[in-house]
């Protein structure tokens, strides 16, 4: 049985000492290609699964690491999770994964519940836990933040520059000749909204074109809402030729609202997304969308925390690069 594979068992088969194949299996030092093959050889003769459990409680570890998201379902939240868990599996950790939503009084419970699961470390994507919520249990075990930013010296932060995002997001549709441009926003007080905002509110003053605010609707990140804020934009009665959705999602049911009213995109309205979600590569017309690295940014926080749990001090990161996706949903007007 492989329950009952010893190391010994795997080094004895392989030519090598145990020492030899505790430094690979664990990964601390280089091994030679051909010491290399003849483990992997024995190990998958013997059928040999080391006892990570065993491992871990050695180095007084769960080799667990809590992860917070917002929300499971959410195809944002879905692509950061992917990123943490291969940036984990990689290092032989497993992630515990626990929902927020949007909740700091839930938040504070779910990072309670971590704790007491003896997580080694946690990662927070996103959320809206204060600082000293943040602090408190920050110094029981390595904390990362992904996605906004945090002044705490015990969190590493690693964000998004949601300001620049959305400036790329108008620019785009100033530059093919719109100017009555509406922009569906997030959900109130949330910085990553309030930053896109301000991006909006900013490009459109440099182009010299000004604000109005009967162009403006909530679209609360999700699709019901994109339906409701462009049903709202529509039935105000001023005209637009752009739209600026803040995340996708509210994108996809901007497009469910106009494709109801026999609007067509981009003839009629031009529209530009936010996070470019895979699916938006595959709606009719495919979605212009300022890309963020989402699972790379998820692989990096993987990494920092295991590195903090070992001790090491992760690269001060700068904020993540966002790129402008171009696609079928946006067209130039005609001069």
């Amino acid at each position: 049985m492989a329950s009952n594979v010893t190391l010994e068992a795997v080094a004895r088969l392989a030519g090598v000492s145990t020492s030899t194949v505790s430094r690979y299996l664990s990964g601390t030092h280089p091994v030679s290609p051909d010491k290399k093959a003849a483990i992997d050889s024995s190990i998958d003769q013997l059928n040999y699964r080391p006892n990570l459990v065993a491992r871990g409680l050695a180095k007084g570890r769960t080799m667990t690491v809590g992860v917070m998201t917002q929300e499971i379902l959410s195809s944002f939240f879905n692509e950061a999770m992917r990123g943490v868990e291969d940036g984990l599996i990689g290092h032989n950790y497993e992630a515990i994964f626990v929902s927020g939503h949007w909740d700091p009084a839930d938040e504070a419970r779910r990072l309670t519940s971590l704790m007491g699961r003896g997580v080694d470390g946690v990662v927070l994507i996103m959320g809206g836990l204060e600082d000293s919520v943040m602090a408190r249990h920050a110094n029981g075990v390595p904390m990362v933040l992904m996605g906004r930013h945090s002044a705490l010296e015990q969190v590493h932060s690693l964000g998004f520059d949601h300001y620049d995002g959305a400036c790329r997001a108008v620019r785009h549709l100033v530059e093919l000749g719109h100017k009555r441009i509406a922009f569906i926003s997030g959900p109130p007080s949330r910085l990553d909204a309030d930053e896109r905002l301000r991006g909006y509110c900013d490009t459109l003053a440099q182009a010299g074109i000004p604000f109005d605010d009967q162009l403006v609707a909530s679209g609360n990140y999700v699709e019901p809402g994109g339906v409701t804020a462009m049903n709202i934009l529509l039935d105000r009665g001023r005209p637009f030729t752009g739209v600026f959705a803040a995340n996708d999602d509210s994108a996809y049911g901007a497009m469910l609202a106009m494709h109801r009213r026999g609007i067509v995109i981009p003839r009629d309205i031009s529209l530009v997304g936010y996070d470019d979600l895979p699916h938006s590569s595959y709606c009719i017309p495919p979605l212009t969308s300022v890309r963020q690295p989402l699972r790379e940014l998820g692989r990096e926080a993987a990494n920092a925390v295991v590195a903090l749990i070992e001790g090491r001090q992760p690269p001060r990161s700068a904020l993540a690069r966002l790129e402008l996706i171009v696609r079928e949903s946006t067209r130039a007007l005609p001069a």
